[in-house]
């Protein structure tokens, strides 16, 4: 019941105030939409794979390594490449023992990132429920501390810190545009605004996660598809996130695979900004028009991740 969620406001402010040292507050690019040969109006960029491991995961890592109490053996995690990724970075930075679990499907420039960070790094199976599989038998055989990648409080608190700043830098947005995995970030930020700013889902079409949550009223199982299949096609989304998102975020939209390249291209082309198919698929909505803003009304997109190898766009 939304009722009972401890995901607050006032949670999410205490949990800004907690990793606050440990974070990057990420800067707001605010453009015209004719810069990208959509109807002018006011577009900003909430440009948050600036975060330190390069994607917003790193508040929600922080979030469950300062907030909770943390065993000898350490934490573990499972990721499709960016949660992994910031539970290693937050875990080297606060001297805890880390293991991360991943997929095959994981980008090799994620992975890197994580054995780069200094966690033990463990792929098993070719699927994100693969690794959350094996990284369940792990906490039962060392008794470490899992750090979900979406379906934690601490997780999404901590991502709903990103509302907080963008709060502070656009006070007059109307509309936030956000990419939908496993839903934690979505379901933090919708958790802070609760209502005063449209939250719009944006998912792609091989991954639908809480588009097909949405149908049925419930988290169900959705494919795990296509180009953001590493950052964005969980099984289903989280228990957590769900009456959140039914309270506070529109009902989904989703993008093609042509259409996440297309959006990742022009960010280059435009603003020199290089994203993973993850982090440019809100953008996506926009450029295809899946989502169009109505005169004056003031967008924000955010990207949420880079953690790419560099991308040539001919």
């Amino acid at each position: 019941m939304l009722s009972d969620t401890p995901i607050t406001p006032e949670r999410i402010r205490e949990t800004e105030r907690l990793i606050r040292p440990h974070i990057r507050r990420t800067p707001i690019l605010k453009t015209d939409a004719a810069d990208f040969g959509l109807r002018p109006g006011r577009v900003g960029f909430k440009l948050e794979y600036l975060q330190h491991s390069g994607s917003f995961k790193a508040r929600g890592a922080f979030a469950n390594l300062l907030g909770r109490p943390v065993p000898k053996a350490g934490v573990v995690a499972a990721s499709g490449g960016n949660h992994g990724a910031a539970v290693a970075y937050a875990a080297m930075r606060l001297g805890i023992p880390a293991t991360i679990f991943i997929p095959s499907v994981t980008s090799p420039a994620k992975a890197e990132r994580i054995r780069g960070y200094g966690a033990e790094l463990v792929i098993a199976g070719e699927r994100y429920a693969d690794a959350l599989a094996a990284s369940h038998q792990f906490v039962e055989e060392r008794g470490a501390m899992a750090v979900h990648a979406y379906d934690q409080v601490e997780t999404l608190q901590g991502q709903g810190t990103i509302g907080c700043e963008i709060d502070a830098d656009i006070p007059d947005i109307d509309t936030l545009l956000v990419a939908v995995g496993g839903g934690g970030l979505i379901g933090g930020i919708a958790a802070w605004f609760r209502g005063r700013v449209k939250v719009v889902a944006v998912e792609p079409e091989g991954s639908p996660t809480l588009w097909r949550a949405f149908e049925a009223g419930h988290p169900v199982d959705a494919p795990a598809e296509g180009i953001a299949a590493d950052s964005l096609a969980p099984k289903r989304v989280g228990e957590l996130m769900f009456p959140i998102a039914q309270a506070f975020a529109e009902q989904p939209v989703l993008v093609s695979d042509e259409e996440i390249r297309s959006a990742q291209k022009m960010l280059w082309d435009r603003l020199r900004v290089v994203t993973e198919p993850g982090g440019a698929t809100a953008f996506a909505a926009l450029l295809s028009g899946k989502y169009a803003p109505r005169p004056e009304e003031n967008v924000a997109v955010l990207l949420c991740g880079a953690n790419t190898t560099a991308v040539h766009f001919d």
